[in-house]
């Protein structure tokens, strides 16, 4: 357990600050508000209502999707929401599948899957078996990819070694 977190909650606030940042950096002099919370305890519809995006995301109203980390990106006419799921466990087709279905119904500009246990079985399937298009969602012109990842709770951030697909 030394290698590890005792909670998975206690990867949350490593992980805001680490979205936070990279947040931060990517819409630099963009003139847009960018908030990140820890909001694994609520629902997602809820969050996008008090922070007055909703109606950029009227899908998940009534959906009980429960995020880990979410980053919202404000504009005076549009929003942008980046999901992050957090396990402290090795990463599974499950966990995978979990992700994906919010997904496919948010629609985020991007999601992470991060992992203080390392990948695990989604290896062998992602790296191995070559199915990266596991990690596909959206639609029209434009099909995104979960971001999958290892977690390093000593630097408190990605293992940028073990991203897929590869950046």
């Amino acid at each position: 357990m030394a290698n590890n977190v005792r909670s998975e909650f206690d990867l949350y606030p490593g992980m805001c600050r680490w979205l936070d940042t990279y947040l931060k950096d990517k819409f630099k002099n963009k003139r847009c508000e960018v908030v990140v919370l820890d909001c694994h305890s609520v629902y997602l519809d809820s969050i996008l209502d008090k922070y007055d995006v909703i109606q950029y995301y009227p899908q998940v109203v009534g959906l009980k999707i429960e995020i880990d980390v979410l980053g919202i990106v404000r504009w005076k006419d549009r929003a942008e929401i980046y999901l992050v799921e957090a396990k402290k466990t090795a990463l599974n087709l499950q966990n995978l599948g979990q992700l994906l279905i919010y997904c496919k119904l948010c629609n985020p500009e991007e999601a992470y899957l991060l992992s203080s246990g390392g990948l695990g079985s989604l290896k062998k399937v992602l790296n191995n078996l070559n199915r990266e298009d596991l990690l596909d969602y959206g639609s029209g012109k434009r099909i995104k990819k979960i971001k999958v990842a290892r977690w390093d709770i000593a630097k408190d951030g990605i293992d940028n070694h073990s991203i897929v697909p590869k950046i």
